[in-house]
């Protein structure tokens, strides 16, 4: 007799496998960490299976849960492409999407490239500005939505993915020994900014601004040449620079969640079905960074 799969479980596997996390999921999916664990708890009944197991990174899959999960993309992926098939009409107009310069280069060219190929009619503008800029932006009207890092916690957007902030040198370099230590940073504005100066300032750790008010990539430079260290989210760290884990002597970062904000009163259809891409993107990442090989000083037990 055939069964029907509930697509709505399998997403919330699909979620908690992405993020290694109920809790995550649970910000990702609108839900309750209790009803995460519910719905996997039905799964798991339901294919008498054992889908996750913990260690100390979180959750893992078992065999089982790496057999599902590629079976559950794939029939989500079609889910997803048969509603926007039955329920968007063909939209038009200019859509300005905010954005901070390091998320441009991993997550958002999946989203933007099949948003392009859906719907070739509509006309994206990317707006790149620090995230308290993007954040001033969007209140004002002159965006219309926009990608957000802040601290991880309570939040008027909604949560794409939790990431931790860490601290970033050249390959090999020593600059991150030196004291007072110097510091490069995007822009004033920077949303890292006070965190990175909170925990140099807690941990007694003098330092001094080498590079500020620039661009990333001359941060980027400024960095590569062992000139400064930096701070950035795990997944955008370019493979050429190292990530300094506790051996560096450098305070631990907080986590920043990545959020997405749309007004409610203002989002037109094109600017809602670009949310769905992004939302997207951001379950099913395909990282030039995140998954990279190599060396580097990578906190132990931190998983990418």
């Amino acid at each position: 007799m055939a069964r029907n799969l509930d697509t709505g479980l399998l997403r919330t596997f699909v979620t908690t496998a992405d993020m290694a996390s109920m809790t995550a999921a649970a910000n990702a999916l609108h839900l309750t960490q209790g009803a995460v664990s519910q719905q996997i708890r039905r799964l798991e009944e339901m294919f008498d299976s054992v889908l996750f197991e913990r260690d100390r990174r979180g959750l893992k899959l078992t065999n089982d849960g790496e057999r599902l999960l590629g079976h559950a993309r794939q029939l989500l992926g079609l889910n997803d492409e048969i509603w926007a098939a039955m329920t968007v009409p063909d939209i038009t107009g200019e859509i300005r999407l905010g954005a901070p310069y390091d998320l441009v280069g991993t997550y958002l060219p999946p989203a933007l490239k099949a948003f392009a190929h859906s719907h070739p009619q509509v006309n994206i503008s990317l707006v790149c500005a620090a995230s308290p800029q993007l954040a001033d932006a969007l209140t004002a009207g002159e965006i219309d939505l926009a990608v957000i890092e802040e601290p991880a916690g309570p939040s008027t957007g909604e949560c794409l993915n939790v990431e931790r902030l860490v601290w970033v040198g050249s390959r090999g370099g020593s600059t991150y020994l030196r004291r007072p230590l110097p510091l490069s940073v995007v822009s004033d504005t920077c949303a890292f900014r006070p965190a990175i100066f909170t925990a140099l300032r807690e941990h007694g750790v003098e330092w001094r601004t080498v590079f500020d008010n620039g661009n990333i990539e001359a941060t980027i430079a400024t960095v590569r040449m062992d000139l400064a260290v930096t701070a950035w989210l795990a997944s955008t760290v370019p493979a050429d620079l190292d990530v300094l884990g506790a051996d560096s002597g450098l305070p631990a970062l907080p986590s920043f969640a990545i959020n997405l904000h749309v007004p409610p009163m203002a989002a037109s259809r094109s600017v809602n079905e670009l949310a769905r891409h992004l939302r997207e993107a951001f379950a099913h990442p395909s990282l030039p960074y995140a998954t990279r090989g190599g060396g580097g000083r990578r906190p132990k037990g931190d998983p990418w």
